[in-house]
């Protein structure tokens, strides 16, 4: 699936400003199972005991759980993950199983997490993964939307009209 080397990829200060980037993608016709979403959830009184996921139904506890009560119930595919060296990480979307894949192949390499490692082997460049990574470190919130290289340009525009602090579009190269 080449759509998958084309991304844009957004970092955003809290929960709700992602949220409201989701929806806005979400009212443009966006597909949400190209849509991936990672987040820290554990700075709080409430701290996450964990999830569980039966069917299509996704339950969480913790800080942000309403938010990501809804995001599990968008996206394609959601973990909880401890990344050393970031912490423990909620992931949703097509991201999950570039994750696994990454871990499942060993293919991490150059000091690259297992989320590190899912980012590059969507084309996502070194210098690129280790600004996201900072930015989860710093208890903000990445999107990351996959598809075209129309979709992605056109969820750039998107996620900075919904308070992206950033946002960087990353296409595939012809020898992907």
């Amino acid at each position: 699936m080449p759509e998958k080397n084309n991304s844009t990829v957004g970092i955003f200060r809290s929960h709700e400003d992602a949220e409201m980037a989701v929806k806005a993608l979400q009212k443009s016709g966006y597909d949400m199972k190209k849509l991936s979403v990672v987040g820290k959830d554990y700075h709080s009184e409430e701290h996450v005991i964990g999830y569980y996921n039966t069917g299509d139904r996704m339950a969480t506890w913790g800080k942000f759980g309403l938010f990501w009560g809804w995001i599990w119930g968008l996206l394609f595919g959601s973990a909880f993950l401890f990344i050393p060296g970031i912490g423990p990480v909620m992931v949703g979307g097509p991201l999950v199983s570039w994750i696994i894949s990454a871990l499942e192949a060993a293919v991490i390499t150059g000091g690259l997490t297992a989320l590190g490692g899912a980012l590059a082997s969507i084309g996502i460049p070194k210098d690129s993964i280790v600004q996201y990574e900072t930015a989860l470190k710093a208890d903000k919130f990445i999107l990351i939307v996959h598809g075209t290289v129309q979709e992605v340009k056109k969820a750039k525009e998107i996620l900075m009209h919904n308070k992206a602090e950033e946002a960087n579009t990353h296409e595939a190269t012809v020898n992907q």
